[in-house]
């Protein structure tokens, strides 16, 4: 089922941040671009490896005006936890949301119910809480934050252009098509 144009709904969880523990509402992401990185669980195999990479480019989702955050069904005290023994987990710097009673899991509809943990889903939501991109991955598959940024951009450009849209590859600066009926079998 696509969550393409579904607006999230309300929620309040813990997170996980520079060594402090806070609370993440739907009121602390209207207002800015978002990237809900949803992950099976902590102290896991592929988990790590995209959880730094999210860090290795999360000053370039900053420079996009957007905000990351990673969720898993643990809980706040585990994210630290790992935290504190992961060499990757550690450089960390961007909000991990703890998400024990699955509220955020069950929204984005990403809870795998029997092992009460999430999918590996990511999901680009906009300033008004619309979410624009939805992306799910089997457990053994890895996403890359480069081609995460590129379709947060991509989300970016056409919110701001309604009357072009991006092609597959386009990265900021790159050509974009109007559509019309004069495009219609010239690609």
């Amino acid at each position: 089922m696509s969550l393409i144009g579904k607006q999230i709904k309300d929620f309040s969880v813990q997170a996980y941040q520079n060594g402090d523990i806070r609370t993440v509402t739907k009121e602390d992401v209207l207002g800015k671009w978002n990237l809900f990185f949803f992950y099976p669980a902590d102290f896991t195999f592929v988990c790590p490896t995209e959880l730094e990479d999210l860090q290795n480019n999360y000053e370039k989702f900053q420079a996009a005006g957007a905000e990351v955050y990673s969720v898993s069904c643990d809980t706040e005290f585990t994210h630290k936890a790992w935290h504190d023994e992961s060499e990757r987990i550690g450089k960390v710097t961007y909000p991990m949301l703890a998400d024990p009673a699955h509220k955020l899991a069950k929204m984005f509809k990403v809870l795998i119910k029997d092992a009460g943990q999430a999918e590996r889903g990511a999901f680009i939501v906009d300033p008004e809480g619309t979410i624009q991109v939805q992306l799910i991955t089997a457990g053994g598959i890895g996403r890359n934050a480069d081609e995460l940024l590129r379709l947060l951009q991509a989300a970016q450009f056409v919110a701001e252009h309604g009357d072009q849209v991006c092609p597959a590859k386009w990265q900021p600066g790159a050509e974009t098509l109007a559509p019309s009926l004069d495009l219609v079998g010239q690609l």
